[in-house]
């Protein structure tokens, strides 16, 4: 961002600012309503996510009194001598990182007992604990909820004309064209949807990217797996997530190509992959659940991302201008972005994102469905003149899902890069990312 200054002669200069003033002010979130929401009924809510994905200021934002046990030592102390002293203070309490001190959690689940109010505390976390049995008595008390890096109407780089919610209600909407370029495209893929580097130059941001997935290998994953794991197999197996990214591919696969020889034992690139996960930083999409009555058999394997395409970039070392010589790669990553977005206003919408893929070939990128079992379904395409191939799918789709026991789809579309935005039920419409919103 830049500063415009005019002295009194009207001469103008530029001043860039640094990213830590720019970001100084509270980047507004999607989920800032739904903690509200959440605090008002129920005792602790979990807020859980990536390292960086902006969970400590969101959940200051609520808060009216914190502590921070990832540098807090003496807090971190005090929880095994006296917890009730951790947990006083003004509420709802915010516990920043709280599976440093799992035991914490049983204490909060005992003063959310003695206390009988909703909003008591916030507890953020960027890892699940090994220790699940110290989270099992939490119902009734605890909610979760999942926060994901910033999506591009969070960050500014969508209008939001086109609501997925509304689209789920079944309404016909239209937006204005969007200009985003091929080029935008890559550079927002590479750049990712980390709040911390919002005003920061894209070399930088590629840098900063880097060191991220560089600490996940040496360091996080060992930490949240309480074993000691080899960094060098841990990059080559993110490496491999990288390549494999926006596939059904099978862990089979990706141990084989670890690349020192003789691979990895599938189950060590499963415990790996799970570490992972833990860490929140894949998140792999799920086949939808549905069921026909014909005999079209249906895949149930997971369709892999990270949580932000930026890690598949991070950890390949790449940058924009190499991306568009690799267009097929680039719509790969494209079709993660567009997921991450639409994680992002699914949860908005009480709703969740998989995919669809049969035996025969018919694949649907995405079908968002919402807890009542409305359902959308969408195709993303990097180029405007694969859209046909995409209408040809969902229309597909929608034919198929007359042999099952869902409701017809209350929209069908092509998400792409830009373009004008229109849906109209039960036509095939077309939405650019940069007019999608929650």
């Amino acid at each position: 961002m830049v500063l415009v200054i005019q002295d009194q002669s009207g001469y103008c200069c530029g001043i860039l600012l640094p990213a830590n003033l720019m970001t100084a002010n509270y980047l507004k979130r999607i989920v800032d309503k739904e903690l509200d929401e959440l605090l008002s009924a129920s005792g602790a809510v979990v807020i859980e996510g990536p390292k960086a994905s902006g969970k400590t200021a969101t959940a200051l934002q609520s808060a009216q009194s914190s502590v921070m046990l990832d540098v807090d030592d003496n807090a971190r102390q005090m929880v095994g001598l006296e917890p009730a002293i951790v947990l006083q203070g003004d509420t709802p309490r915010l516990i920043d990182e709280w599976q440093l001190e799992p035991t914490i959690w049983n204490h909060v689940r005992r003063a959310i007992d003695r206390r009988s109010t909703p909003g008591q505390f916030i507890l953020t976390g960027s890892a699940v604990p090994a220790d699940e049995i110290s989270r099992h008595t939490g119902a009734g008390r605890f909610t979760r909820f999942r926060m994901r890096p910033l999506s591009l109407y969070e960050a500014g780089g969508s209008s939001g004309e086109i609501s997925l919610r509304h689209l789920l209600d079944g309404h016909a909407q239209t937006s204005s064209r969007s200009e985003l370029s091929i080029t935008s495209v890559a550079e927002l893929i590479c750049a990712g949807g980390w709040p911390g580097n919002i005003g920061k130059s894209l070399a930088a941001t590629l840098r900063v990217n880097r060191g991220y997935v560089d600490e996940i290998r040496r360091a996080d994953i060992s930490r949240v797996s309480g074993k000691k794991r080899d960094p060098v197999k841990v990059e080559r197996l993110i490496q491999s997530l990288a390549r494999n990214i926006a596939t059904p591919v099978a862990i089979s696969r990706l141990a084989a190509d670890i690349g020192d020889g003789n691979g990895m034992k599938w189950d060590t690139a499963a415990q790996y992959l799970e570490d992972l996960e833990r860490l929140m930083v894949v998140e792999n999409q799920p086949a939808w659940p549905t069921h026909l009555r014909s005999r079209a058999t249906l895949r149930s394997s997971p369709v892999r991302h990270f949580v932000d395409p930026s890690i598949a970039v991070a950890a390949l070392g790449t940058k924009p201008e190499r991306l568009l010589d690799d267009l097929e790669f680039l719509g790969l990553l494209f079709e993660s972005m567009v997921i991450r977005d639409l994680r992002v206003y699914a949860q908005a919408a009480d709703a969740r994102v998989f995919h669809y893929r049969e035996n025969d070939g018919l694949e649907v990128d995405a079908v968002v469905q919402a807890a009542d079992g409305r359902w959308a379904a969408f195709e993303v395409k990097l180029g405007e003149r694969r859209v046909a191939d995409g209408t040809k799918n969902l229309k597909k789709l929608a034919v198929r899902m007359k042999e099952s026991d869902h409701e017809p789809p209350a929209a069908l579309a092509v998400i792409t890069p830009n373009g004008y935005g229109f849906t109209n039920s039960p036509e095939v419409g077309v939405i650019p990312i940069g007019a999608l919103g929650p």
